[in-house]
């Protein structure tokens, strides 16, 4: 769900830095052949990301979440020659897509992809990333932001994709995604040794740095 009208969404798509053209190419195959292609990352959201990383002098990412892999490839395009963007995912078909459409881009070398539960994956790094984004199953966002906090450098970002959820959040939650999301946009909210803004781009994406006073 979008909550901003579709023809400012474009206009604003229109006037932002354009994606490549593998992502482009992926973006396409992934809309016309994987099921549940809504998940995909927009254009909009992989344009805020890559603005993130060259604003903030970015050189690690972790991402949870890796579906077909474009918001991963949108990230290492946009990181320098010795950034690396680390991927976590669980579904070894969708990120077959994804490593085959990587493979294309000179990008792909920053890529590392590590298949698992990312509850498990996680333990195996160490501090220093700059900039997490999640974007995965719902019910475990509050365990992947207390993990992802401790992961996270200095002055790093966590970015978190969808905590709207389509608006379902304002109401008695229904499901166990909703329920997840309702209790990680609770308890960020609840700590006031973070700092957050919570922006409505497509279906809401929630920021958050340790609020170094």
């Amino acid at each position: 769900m979008r909550f901003i009208d579709k023809d400012i969404e474009d206009y604003c798509i229109e006037k932002s830095n354009q994606p490549s053209h593998y992502c482009s190419e992926l973006e396409t195959y992934t809309r016309e052949n994987i099921p549940m292609s809504q998940m995909l990352v927009g254009k909009m959201e992989a344009s805020f990301l890559g603005f993130l990383i060259k604003s903030l002098g970015v050189k690690k990412v972790l991402e949870i979440g890796t579906f077909t892999g474009y918001s991963a490839l949108a990230m290492a395009e946009a990181l320098p020659e010795d950034g690396s963007v680390t991927t976590l995912d669980i579904n070894p078909e969708t990120t077959a897509v994804a490593q085959k459409f990587w493979s294309k881009s000179r990008s792909a070398n920053k890529i590392n992809l590590h298949l698992g539960p990312a509850l498990e994956s996680l333990k195996q790094f160490s501090p220093g990333f700059d900039l997490v984004f999640i974007d995965a199953d719902k019910e475990n966002y509050y365990h992947y932001l207390i993990k992802c906090l401790e992961l996270l450098g200095h002055k790093g970002v966590i970015v978190i994709d969808n905590v709207l959820w389509s608006g379902s959040v304002l109401k008695a939650p229904q499901t166990e995604s909703t329920a997840g999301i309702q209790k990680l946009n609770d308890y960020v909210a609840s700590r006031s040794d973070l700092y957050s803004t919570l922006l409505p781009i497509r279906d809401g994406m929630l920021l958050i740095k340790k609020d170094l006073k």
